[in-house]
C-alpha cells in the first residue's frame, strides 16, 4: 500500500453509504461482534472448567495442554474448508464457529491450568488445613490466586479470534471480512485497506474491554476494596456504652497507700 491510497481510506471509512444498509459496515460489525462472542463463550464453557479441575487435582493436564497445543499446529483455514464442506457447511455459520472454538481453546486450557498449578502452594495447604472441602478450595482460593493468568488467556484468546473470525468470509459467512474479500473481487484497495483497519481497530477495542473487565471482576482486589472499606480508621474511639458484650474501658487501679 503506498501513502496515496491513505486519503482514498479516510473517505471510505467517513462514506455513511458504506456504513448503512445490510452489507453496510455497520451490519458487518454486528456480525463480527457476535460471530467472536458466540465462539470465545463456548471456548471458555469447554476448556476452563477442564483446566480449572485438572490443575485442581494436579493430575492429566500436561496430556490435555500437549494435545490442545498441538492443535495449533492445525491451520484454522483447512479446518475451516472440511467444516465447511462437512455438513455443518449447510448450517449458517456454525462451521466457522466449531472453527474459531478449536481455535480458542489453547490458550484458555493452557493459562488455565499453569495458574491454578501456580497458585501459593502454602496459601492452598493453609486453606486445606482450615477444612475447607474441594470446590471451596478451587473457588475461593485457587481461582482467585489464578485469575491474572485466567484472564490473560481469555485476552489472548478474544483477540485471536476477533482477528481469525475475518475468515469466515471466504466460505460466505459474515463478519468484516466480507468487506476485504468485496474489495478484493472488484480490486477496491481502499476498501480492502478500510476493512483491515476495521478488524485491527475492533481487535484493540476488545482488548481494551477485557483488560478493564478483569480489572473490575479481579477477586482478590474486590475482597482487598471491601476490606479497606470494612476497617475502622486509624481515630475511630470504640463506644463506651454499657450492657452486654459492649466493649468496656478500664482505668488502671491506683494501689492504696501503706
Amino acid at each position: 500500500m503506498n501513502l496515496g491510497t491513505i486519503p482514498d481510506v479516510w473517505t471510505w471509512l467517513t462514506d455513511g453509504s458504506n456504513w448503512s444498509g445490510a452489507d453496510g459496515a455497520w451490519q458487518r460489525v454486528t456480525e463480527h461482534v457476535f460471530l467472536t462472542v458466540t465462539s470465545l463463550g463456548l471456548a471458555c464453557a469447554l476448556a476452563l472448567p477442564i483446566a480449572l479441575w485438572l490443575g485442581h487435582v494436579g493430575r492429566g493436564g500436561a496430556l490435555a495442554i500437549n494435545i490442545s497445543n498441538a492443535g495449533r499446529a492445525v491451520p484454522t483455514f483447512a479446518v475451516l474448508v472440511l467444516l465447511t464442506m462437512s455438513p455443518l457447511g449447510k448450517h449458517g455459520d456454525w462451521a466457522t464457529t466449531i472453527a474459531l472454538v478449536l481455535f480458542a481453546v489453547p490458550p484458555l486450557l493452557t493459562n488455565a491450568y499453569v495458574g491454578i498449578r501456580e497458585a501459593d502452594r502454602d496459601v492452598v495447604e493453609a486453606a486445606r488445613g482450615m477444612g475447607m472441602s474441594g470446590w471451596q478450595l478451587l473457588s475461593r482460593v485457587e481461582v482467585p490466586l489464578a485469575f491474572p493468568l485466567i484472564m490473560a488467556g481469555v485476552r489472548s484468546a478474544a483477540v485471536q479470534v476477533v482477528a481469525t473470525a475475518t475468515l469466515a468470509a471466504l466460505p460466505g459467512g459474515g463478519g468484516l471480512g466480507r468487506i476485504i474479500t468485496a474489495g478484493f473481487q472488484t480490486y477496491d484497495t481502499p476498501q480492502v485497506v478500510a476493512g483491515a483497519v476495521l478488524v485491527a481497530l475492533l481487535a484493540l477495542a476488545v482488548e481494551g474491554l477485557m483488560v478493564v473487565v478483569g480489572h473490575l471482576v479481579d477477586p482478590l482486589r474486590k475482597r482487598a476494596v471491601r476490606g479497606a472499606a470494612a476497617a475502622p480508621g486509624a481515630d475511630a474511639v470504640p463506644p463506651a456504652t454499657g450492657g452486654t458484650g459492649a466493649a468496656e474501658v478500664r482505668q488502671p487501679e491506683k494501689s492504696a497507700a501503706p
